[in-house]
C-alpha cells in the first residue's frame, strides 16, 4: 500500500482526510507562511501548498504528500490566520457585507516517481452585516484565530455567512476532498477501491 503523509499541522484539515478512510501520517511542514511582497492572494496560496508538500516530501522519499494552504481575498488583498482576538475583531468588521474569496490550494507529491499536481479550488463567501456584539460573541465563542479571515464556517461561524458558493464543500474548511480524490486517483490511490 502506498504511503499517505499529509504536510500540515492542521487539525481541520487532518480530520478532513480521516473522512477518506485511508491510513495516512502527518508531518509538519518548515515552510515561512509569509506572503511575498505584493503576491496575490491565489498565488500565495499556490506557492505555500507546494512548498509544504515539497518540504514533507524531501523527508518522506516513499510517500505521496498532501500539501494545503488558504488565503482569504479581501479585493485582491490577503487574510491570513488572525492569531489574536483583536485581528479577528478587525477581519471579521472588514468582511461584513462583501463577498470574500477563500482560495483553497492544493499540492498532492508522488515523491516516489516524482509526479506533481498542483490546482486551486476557490470558495466565494457572502458575509451579513452584523453589530459588534454579534461579531464579539461569536469570537468568544469559537475562538477562530487560527483561521483565515477568522470565519470557522463548519461552527456558529454560519451564522455570519449569508451565501458559500464553492464546487468543492470541503474547501472552505481546509482541505478540498473532492479535488484530492481526483488528484489520488490520477496518481494510482483508489479511495473506494479496497
Amino acid at each position: 500500500m502506498t504511503r499517505i503523509v499529509l504536510a500540515s499541522t492542521s487539525p481541520y484539515r487532518r480530520e478532513l482526510l480521516q473522512r477518506l478512510r485511508l491510513p495516512f501520517d502527518v508531518l509538519a511542514p518548515r515552510v515561512d507562511e509569509a506572503a511575498l511582497p505584493a503576491e496575490a492572494p491565489r498565488t500565495t496560496a499556490l506557492r505555500l501548498a507546494r512548498a509544504k508538500a515539497e518540504e514533507v516530501a524531501a523527508r518522506a522519499a516513499d510517500a505521496i504528500v498532501i500539501g494545503s494552504d488558504q488565503v482569504a481575498d479581501v479585493g485582491g488583498t490577503a487574510l491570513s490566520k488572525p492569531g489574536s482576538h483583536e485581528a479577528a475583531l478587525e477581519q471579521l468588521e472588514r468582511m461584513q457585507g462583501r463577498t470574500i474569496v477563500f482560495h483553497t490550494a492544493l499540492a498532492v507529491f508522488d515523491a516516489a516517481r516524482g509526479n506533481a499536481l498542483v490546482d486551486c479550488v476557490p470558495t466565494s463567501v457572502r458575509f451579513r452585516r452584523l453589530s459588534r456584539v454579534a461579531l464579539e460573541t461569536y469570537l468568544r465563542a469559537e475562538q477562530p484565530y487560527d483561521c483565515a479571515g477568522a470565519a470557522k464556517i463548519e461552527g456558529l461561524g454560519i451564522a455570519l455567512v449569508e451565501a458559500v458558493e464553492s464546487d468543492d464543500p470541503t474547501a472552505l474548511i481546509g482541505l478540498p476532498l473532492i479535488r484530492l480524490t481526483a488528484m489520488l486517483e490520477e496518481l494510482g490511490v483508489r479511495v473506494l477501491a479496497r
